[in-house]
C-alpha cells in the first residue's frame, strides 16, 4: 500500500498482481506480487513459473501504449496469456494493474493554443508544465492551471524534464524554429507521445533535418505531426481538442472513427 500511495503521488510507477483464481494452476486466490519497473518483485503469487511469467507481463506494462491500467490473465505453468481462447483449461487467472502518477502533458509554447491546451488538460487529469522563453505570456497569472512553469530557452527547460510513457509533449510554440529546437530535446527520450503544430510542408521540413542528424528513422516517425485529429479545428481552443482527442486515442488504444460508424459496422446488438 505504501508503494502503491507513493506512485499515485508521483513517486516509482508499480505493478501489483493479485490471483483471481487458483485454477489447477497451484496459486492461491488472493496471493499478491509487487513489481517495480526495474524488475524488483515483492511478495509471491505462489509459484516461481507465475511469479517470473507475470513479472514480464508486469515490466512491459511500465512501457506500453496505449496504457494497460488493468488487465486480466490466465496462467499455466510458466505460460501466460491475456486471451481467454488461448488459455489451457484449468488455468489460473491473474489480474495486474498498473499504479502511476497522472498523466503529465509538457506544452512547448504559452500562446494561445498553448493556454487553450493548457486549460482543457487540467479537466482531464493531466499534470500540465508550461515552457516558453517569454516571462510576460509564461507566468502564473495567465497559467494558473500548471502544475509547474519554466521560462528558459526550449533546450535547457526539457533537458530537465524526465519524459516516459505517460508524459506527452506538444510543441506550439511562435515558429518552426523553436519547435524544430524542441523536437531535438524531445524526440527519441521515451514519451508516450510528441505532437507538433504545423503545416505538413513545414513540419516535413523539421523532419528532414533531425533525419540528416543522425536521429533514429522510427522516433522520427512516431511524432504526431501535424498534430491532432482532423476535425475541421481553426480556433485555438478547436485545436486543443483536437490534439487532446489524438493524445487520448493513442493513450488508450482508440481508433479515431466516428462511434456511430462503428455502431453501424458491428450491426445490431
Amino acid at each position: 500500500m505504501e508503494a502503491i500511495e507513493a506512485a499515485l503521488a508521483g513517486g516509482p510507477p508499480v505493478a501489483i498482481a493479485t490471483v483471481v483464481t487458483g485454477g489447477a494452476s497451484g496459486l492461491d486466490a488472493g496471493a499478491k506480487l509487487l513489481v517495480r519497473a526495474d524488475g524488483r518483485t515483492l511478495g509471491s503469487l505462489g509459484t516461481a513459473d507465475a511469479d517470473t511469467a507475470i513479472r514480464e507481463v508486469a515490466v512491459a506494462a511500465f512501457t506500453a501504449m496505449p496504457r494497460i491500467v488493468t488487465g486480466t490473465w490466465y496462467l499455466s505453468g510458466s505460460t501466460a496469456t491475456d486471451r481467454p481462447s488461448q488459455a489451457k483449461e484449468g488455468a489460473g487467472e491473474v489480474m495486474v494493474q498498473l499504479f502511476e502518477a497522472p498523466a503529465r502533458l509538457v506544452i512547448v509554447g504559452a500562446g494561445h493554443v498553448g493556454l487553450a491546451l493548457a486549460t482543457f488538460a487540467e479537466l482531464l487529469g493531466y499534470e500540465t508544465t508550461v515552457v516558453d522563453d517569454r516571462e510576460e505570456f509564461a507566468n502564473r497569472d495567465r497559467f494558473p492551471m500548471a502544475h509547474r512553469i519554466i521560462v528558459d530557452e526550449v533546450g535547457p527547460a526539457l533537458d530537465s524534464l524526465t519524459l516516459d510513457a505517460s508524459t506527452a509533449v506538444v510543441l506550439v510554440s511562435r515558429g518552426h524554429r523553436v519547435d524544430e529546437e524542441a523536437l531535438r530535446h524531445a524526440v527519441g527520450r521515451g514519451a508516450g507521445y510528441v505532437g507538433m503544430i504545423g503545416s505538413r510542408r513545414r513540419t516535413g521540413t523539421v523532419l528532414e533535418h533531425l533525419a540528416a542528424e543522425g536521429y533514429p528513422a522510427e522516433a522520427l516517425k512516431a511524432v504526431a505531426t501535424p498534430v491532432g485529429l482532423d476535425i475541421g479545428a481553426e480556433t485555438p481552443e478547436e485545436i486543443a481538442v483536437s490534439i487532446l482527442a489524438e493524445m487520448t486515442m493513442v493513450r488508450r488504444g482508440g481508433s479515431g472513427a466516428r462511434m456511430s460508424q462503428i455502431r453501424a459496422s458491428s450491426g445490431p446488438t
